[in-house]
């Protein structure tokens, strides 16, 4: 298998125009939710990433039609489904494939599914979800690796979240909505990608109020229908774009975008002294210095998301003064500081907090992207440093940034795929840059 990495020439402010696509985490949630209706369901605005394509193929390996329409389209149909047994390698790599134990547990009332892995930041436990489908009146058991779920059949109940977990939220709401009678989930998550699922369910007939806020209100039905959605814009590959704008010193225009759902991000970019202009569909960042301090922690929505914090690091470590990061929702998030410091960042990390010194500028380096959201802060870091930066590991950016680096060339950055082993390709990037 071909190792790749990005090779990064920095130092270019980003300008222009860029196209944001849909979003992952909606889209993870709605191609399970989709194999619930025995009739074809039509998805628009899919991510074109790597998780997306690992859970089509799952889909897919149980028996549902899959087609795809073309890159962003896709089609599914769940009426032929002939196994509850998800056991692919491939799946346990992917944080989504434990939706398939909600969406399978609703429509047939049993699932063996294995659990997942995604990146590693933290313990995500999936207690919750376990304790809610409990509740629903399902039996659940852990063994060889997978999550065992059956019932007799699922009754509606009143569920309490002991915290606003996403994952639990969207696998309780679709084991729920074709449960009998009715269910209310009580301090549930209120994630944009939350709200887009629920109202994907309620397009094939589902009966689902009030996600978005402090409770959500299931009534089950008993069947699904066929359905045409298009899945919302992804905030974080949204607001990635956003700081690394900042980052650079850039002018960007950034289409296709719910500005509602990057209010937090927005903010904390307009304390610093960037500049944020809003229209209906689409944000325009202006950085023409070096910005200012901030202190941020990182909260469920709508606070400021856990997914954005390593680019909000990242941004802080080449602005002025000092910085605070509080990571509040995963204990392990902070294992990139290390590659920034390579590059020059001053940065110490206590427990949960990272402790910011900003510094004039970054020098280019070898990293490594331990993670999703990291290595594309590293990315960013790499973007904005003097010199030649190589970020290796870049699987894991691949997994939900859809033609990272084409994007990023389109607003002139200087970037290239190349592959690990081969000189040849890391001298041509060095002498084309120059």
């Amino acid at each position: 298998m071909t190792m790749l990495k990005y090779m990064i020439r920095g130092g270019k402010p980003l300008t222009g125009e860029v196209v944001i696509g849909g979003a992952k985490n909606a889209a993870l949630g709605i191609i399970v939710a989709a194999i619930m209706a025995n009739e074809p369901v039509t998805i628009e605005n899919i991510p074109d990433v790597d998780d997306v394509r690992v859970l089509l193929d799952a889909v897919e390996s149980i028996g549902a039609i899959v087609e795809r329409l073309d890159q962003t389209t896709v089609r599914i149909n769940g009426a032929l489904i002939n196994d509850v047994n998800v056991d692919q390698e491939a799946i346990r790599k992917i944080r989504g494939s434990y939706y398939l134990v909600g969406a399978l547990l609703g429509k047939y009332k049993k699932a063996l599914v294995a659990l997942p892995g995604g990146c590693q930041i933290g313990s995500r436990p999936i207690d919750q979800h376990i304790k809610g489908f409990e509740q629903l009146g399902a039996k659940v058991s852990i063994h060889h690796g997978k999550i065992d779920a059956k019932a007799e059949q699922l009754h509606g109940n009143h569920i309490y979240l002991d915290c606003p977990s996403v994952g639990a939220t969207i696998n309780i709401m679709m084991a729920a909505c074709m449960a009998e009678g009715k269910t209310i989930i009580e301090n549930p998550a209120k994630e944009p990608h939350i709200v887009d699922v629920a109202n994907f369910l309620n397009s094939m007939g589902a009966n689902i109020r009030g996600a978005g806020t402090d409770a959500i209100r299931i009534r089950g039905v008993q069947k699904l229908h066929g359905s045409e959605y298009s899945i919302i814009p992804d905030q974080i590959e949204a607001g990635t774009f956003m700081l690394m704008v900042a980052a650079t010193r850039g002018d960007v225009l950034i289409k296709n975008v719910i500005p509602k759902h990057l209010e937090a991000i927005t903010a904390k970019l307009t304390e610093i002294g960037c500049r944020v202009d809003e229209y209906d569909d689409c944000v325009r960042v202006r950085a023409d210095k070096r910005l200012s301090y901030a202190n941020v922690k990182t909260m469920p929505y709508p606070g400021f998301p856990t997914d954005m914090q390593p680019q909000m690091t990242t941004l802080l470590s080449l602005s002025m003064g000092t910085s605070i990061v509080t990571e509040t929702i995963f204990e392990t998030r902070l294992k990139y500081v290390g590659e920034l410091r390579r590059m020059g960042a001053n940065i110490t990390v206590e427990g949960n907090a990272a402790f910011i010194t900003g510094v004039e500028n970054f020098t280019g380096a070898e990293v490594s992207a331990p993670d999703l959201r990291a290595g594309a802060a590293l990315v960013m870091a790499g973007l904005a440093a003097e010199g030649i930066t190589s970020v290796d590991q870049i699987h894991y950016i691949e997994r939900g940034y859809e033609r990272f680096e084409d994007k990023i060339k389109g607003l002139g950055g200087q970037i290239e795929k190349v592959d690990v082993e081969d000189e040849r390709e890391v001298r041509k990037f060095r002498m084309k840059v120059g």
